[in-house]
């Protein structure tokens, strides 16, 4: 706070001086009205900076770089077509600056202009193609436009960061599963282990979905237990994953693998108990064709009269009653 609040003065104490020189007729160089703006910029005064680099794009000098910035303080303030204008003015000019086609395929992201975004980023990728971060940001287009193999491609190209970035490594993982690719399991259980105790649910969900595509059942039915206990115990309203969700896939999932175990009718029980009501996910479960006719006969009875009353409860009332009883007089 002290080292930002000095530099304010000092910032304060050259644009003094520099009105007061202005007084006596100064005119200021293109260099000192970018200046200016450029300080103003780094206080995150937009208003003020763009007044300034304004002037400074009027010479011929700072021109460039002042139409950049200017374009960087409409992407700050979220006016994201204004902040394209700019850059596409420097494109025309030069064609192969790295900086504005980076910052117009950013724009063109936000703006959700997706094959836009691509166009630039293989312009991009063709001028630096060691560069990993303009790698990944090419990759998340093409994965946006489902060509999930090029971004897989694209990925694979920086091994490096696969092995040490995490948006790197998950991106990666995303792609295979949406190929189907077994190799899925691997990239997400290193990104896991990056990741280390503070988990993601999400992702781990992902990574269970994979391992249950590929028929690794035993290990999916492990990251599904192990993802209810990461899950918070009560689920609030837009949220992803329920726990009551996720033990009804963990339900569906014993029926399937192990259809003489009764656990995956206790497991959906319990998810009934919890709330789960999708019936389209109920219905569909009826019609999978691993679960056997009796698991099928039982789970129609819950869909239709709901889960039995808590066998807990039940034990408590009972409980409740005897003690309410007055034991009888002796004689």
């Amino acid at each position: 706070m002290r080292i930002r609040g000095l530099c304010l003065a000092g910032y304060c104490m050259v644009f003094s001086v520099f009105t007061a020189c202005a007084g006596f007729g100064y005119r200021a160089s293109a260099e000192e009205y970018y200046a200016i703006g450029m300080a103003y910029l780094d206080l995150g005064k937009y208003t003020e900076a763009e007044q300034w680099l304004n002037r400074a794009r009027a010479l011929d000098k700072t021109k460039v770089a002042s139409e950049y910035n200017l374009g960087r303080i409409a992407f700050e303030t979220k006016q994201y077509g204004e902040a394209l204008k700019y850059f596409e003015r420097l494109l025309k000019k030069d064609p192969v600056n790295l900086m504005v086609l980076k910052a117009a395929a950013y724009t063109h992201i936000k703006l959700g202009n997706i094959p836009e975004a691509e166009a630039l980023y293989q312009r991009v990728l063709a001028l630096a193609p060691q560069s990993a971060d303009d790698g990944y940001n090419y990759a998340l287009v093409l994965y946006a436009m489902e060509k999930y193999e090029q971004s897989e491609q694209v990925l694979a190209g920086h091994p490096f960061a696969l092995q040490e970035n995490k948006d790197v490594l998950l991106l990666f993982a995303r792609a295979q599963k949406a190929q189907h690719k077994p190799e899925a399991a691997d990239s997400y259980a290193r990104w896991l282990e990056l990741q280390g105790e503070k988990g993601d649910p999400l992702v781990r969900s992902e990574y269970a979905a994979v391992l249950e595509e590929g028929g690794f059942y035993a290990r999916a039915l492990e990251e599904y237990r192990l993802l209810l206990t990461e899950l918070p115990k009560e689920s609030s309203p837009g949220q992803e994953l329920s726990p009551e969700r996720v033990r009804f896939t963990l339900a569906r999932l014993l029926l399937i693998a192990d259809p003489e175990n009764e656990e995956g009718l206790a497991e959906l029980t319990a998810a009934l108990t919890e709330g789960f009501n999708d019936q389209d996910a109920l219905e569909a479960l009826m019609e999978e064709e691993g679960i056997s006719e009796a698991h099928k006969t039982a789970i129609r009875r819950l869909i239709d009269e709901g889960p039995p009353k808590d066998a807990e409860a039940d034990t408590e009332d009972t409980e409740d009653a005897f003690l309410s009883e007055e034991l009888p007089a002796e004689e």
